[in-house]
């Protein structure tokens, strides 16, 4: 009887155990499938950022608002691009803070190389542009979102750079187009070698481009042909943070400007009132420029002359600052030869992008010359053909161009969705 009741009281403790594992069992998938209580990350705790953001950072940037006003913003940022020496680019976001955030600035940069496609130049921006917002997430509720990984091994030994900065470019291209008409063709071709390092910059090329084309009116055929072509090469020398010395030298061909051959050489000097360091955010410089020049021209000139030798000089001031409300561009410059300084030529241009208001951004462009240095002219009058055409360079005592627009934008503060379907649609 014991034997029995033992028995009993180890199958009922044993269905008990299965029971008790079968009910943790469950309880552990409807947890899975139901979490409760985990938090999940909100948008209105997310940093309100506002730029000028392509899609593809929005895209890839999902833990922020991407706001359409500044004033709505816990962070403003800027971005820059300057060319460098091998051909790529250097990027600059410039952070600055607001609110919370008030006071604290930042500087992001990234570089990207001549060969890099448009998505890794991309993907290289959203990278970097994440990490520099992270010191900023850790002041928000989205920071228990962010995971941080490291990829990539580290290599052991440092490689080191067997074409000692120098970038050599190489550019070929042609095409043939043609109509019942009108039969065109084209062809050009480009190399250059540049070096450039924090104390030196050298560059140096060859340029050559020609196209023809036939206009076929069936009792006669008119046909226009062009051709440039350019050997160069320049110097500069850097003299610390607000002055640079030079030289350039240019051999060139051209048949609209009238120079069967051509050639420059002469010194440079300039100064930034702004260090060098600060160009990707304003730059204030006055730039003098010295030219030795000897022409021999294609056609005789108006002042009857089929060859000479002349000095000129150039000076140039250039201003350009970029900032949360936009960006300012003023340049001016005024040249003339030194043998006559009636030969001149001044020009002036201004480029704005101000933000006015609210959502309201103004947009100029304008720039005009005063001409009178046209030593190159062709003596008599152009053809019919020349000028519809635009085979030669006209005589002319100036030259302007202007544009202007108004851009308003308002509704919904939030612009980080991305939808790209059917684009075509919303476009002519």
């Amino acid at each position: 009887m014991k034997t029995i009741v033992l028995l009993y009281q180890l199958f009922s403790m044993k269905k008990l155990l299965i029971v008790l594992l079968l009910s943790i069992f469950a309880f552990t998938l409807f947890a899975e499938e139901n979490p409760v209580s985990k938090k999940k990350p909100r948008r209105k705790d997310a940093l309100n950022v506002y730029m000028d953001a392509s899609n593809y950072l929005k895209k890839e940037v999902p833990f922020i608002n991407f706001v359409r006003d500044v004033q709505d913003a816990d962070l403003v940022v800027l971005e820059t691009f300057q060319s460098t020496g091998s051909g790529g680019g250097e990027y600059t976001f410039f952070v600055d803070g607001q609110k919370k955030f008030a006071g604290i600035k930042d500087t992001i940069k990234f570089h990207t190389y001549p060969d890099d496609t448009d998505e890794q130049v991309m993907r290289k921006g959203a990278t970097v542009f994440k990490m520099g917002l992270m010191r900023y997430i850790l002041e928000t509720p989205m920071a228990e979102f962010i995971d941080i990984r490291f990829t990539e091994p580290i290599e052991e030994e440092v490689s080191t750079d067997k074409w000692n900065n120098w970038v050599f470019t190489t550019n070929f291209y042609g095409s043939l187009q043609g109509k019942q008409s009108v039969d065109a063709r084209a062809f050009g071709t480009s190399i250059n070698a540049n070096r450039t390092t924090q104390k030196w910059r050298l560059s140096t090329g060859i340029i050559f481009n020609t196209s023809k084309t036939e206009y076929d009116y069936g009792d006669f055929i008119v046909t226009d042909k062009s051709e440039d072509s350019r050997i160069y090469g320049d110097i500069v020398k850097s003299l610390g943070e607000h002055w640079a010395l030079g030289a350039s030298s240019d051999v060139f061909k051209s048949i609209y400007s009238n120079y069967d051959i051509g050639f420059t050489v002469g010194p440079a000097i300039e100064y930034n009132i702004y260090p060098y360091s600060e160009s990707t955010r304003r730059i204030f410089r006055f730039t003098y420029k010295m030219y030795y020049g000897f022409s021999d021209y294609t056609d005789t000139t108006v002042f009857l002359k089929t060859e000479e030798s002349l000095w000129s000089h150039r000076l140039e001031a250039s201003y350009t600052n970029f900032q949360q409300w936009g960006t300012l561009n003023f340049t001016a410059g005024w040249s003339n030869y030194l043998h006559d300084f009636s030969l001149n030529r001044l020009g002036i241009g201004a480029y704005a992008s101000v933000k006015i208001a609210k959502g309201l951004t103004f947009n100029m462009q304008v720039g005009y010359e005063f001409i009178h240095d046209q030593v190159s002219l062709r003596k008599g009058d152009a053809s019919i053909e020349d000028i519809l055409l635009n085979r030669k360079e006209l005589s002319t005592t100036y030259g302007y161009q202007t544009s202007v627009g108004i851009t308003y934008r308002f509704g919904s503060i939030y612009n980080y969705v991305v939808n790209s379907r059917l684009d075509v649609l919303f476009y002519d």
